[in-house]
């Protein structure tokens, strides 16, 4: 049976290098109490992942849970965006793509 008060985050992948454990970068902004401006900070985690499906720029939900090594006290709940893959964006080729593309104007200093 799972803990119902166990803190869940949603983060970044930033490295997914080590076998069945990725880093989550968790940003947050909070209101600072003097000057009432947000300020963001990020925390990066170490969270478990059984089935090494989280890559690099994935939007993934983490939970806290026992000591699982040194560093581990994470895991992976669940997967909530995939990142986009590079060959799947369109490139802009300005040679294959028409008369409208006009060159960039090259500044010298005088």
């Amino acid at each position: 049976m799972e803990k119902a008060w166990n803190k869940t985050f949603v983060g970044q992948v930033v490295s997914d290098k080590m076998d069945k454990t990725i880093v989550v970068a968790i940003s947050r902004k909070m209101l600072h109490p003097l000057y009432k401006k947000y300020v963001s900070s990020t925390k990066k985690v170490k969270a478990h992942d059984e089935k090494n499906e989280a890559k690099i720029g994935d939007t993934v939900r983490v939970e806290q849970c026992r000591h699982l090594s040194k560093d581990v006290c994470w895991r992976l709940v669940q997967i909530v965006e995939r990142a986009r893959q590079v060959g799947q964006e369109r490139h802009y080729d300005p040679v294959h793509q028409g008369s409208w593309w006009k060159p960039q104007i090259c500044r010298q200093r005088w």
